[in-house]
């Protein structure tokens, strides 16, 4: 096993990973999805509806709950779910978003593909993140 992979194992050991179905009846329950992936994949692929668009460079930032630049959405007891394309950045992204004080952070098994493949819904993507 390579050191990335270790490295992966050992976020994920701290989080409580949800399958696309689960993603959507959290969703449905008002959890926050956010979408990591750059605007290139998003308009090449496709977006979840109502998801919203962070590029990771600006995640922890935009999702501190105690920070100056988060955004209103996001508290403390706040479920979040992040996803990118196939479920391996945003395993360390929701790791990194617990050690800022989010401990209703996750991400999505396989991410946004997978949610694709489950049949859930998608739209044109494109929609520019926010900043």
């Amino acid at each position: 096993m390579s050191g990335v992979d270790d490295f992966l194992d050992a976020a994920r050991a701290e989080l409580d990973r949800v399958t696309p179905a689960e993603a959507e009846a959290h969703r449905a329950a008002g959890a926050i999805l956010v979408d990591i992936r750059p605007l290139a994949n998003r308009a090449a692929e496709g977006e979840i509806p109502g998801a919203l668009p962070i590029e990771r460079i600006h995640l922890e930032w935009r999702l501190d709950p105690r920070g100056s630049h988060r955004i209103p959405q996001v508290a403390e007891d706040s479920t979040v779910i992040v996803f990118c394309n196939d479920g391996y950045a945003s395993s360390l992204a929701a790791r990194d978003l617990h050690r800022v004080g989010l401990p209703g952070a996750t991400d999505l098994v396989g991410g946004y593909r997978a949610w694709k493949r489950a049949g859930l819904p998608t739209q044109d993507g494109g929609s520019p993140a926010i900043p």
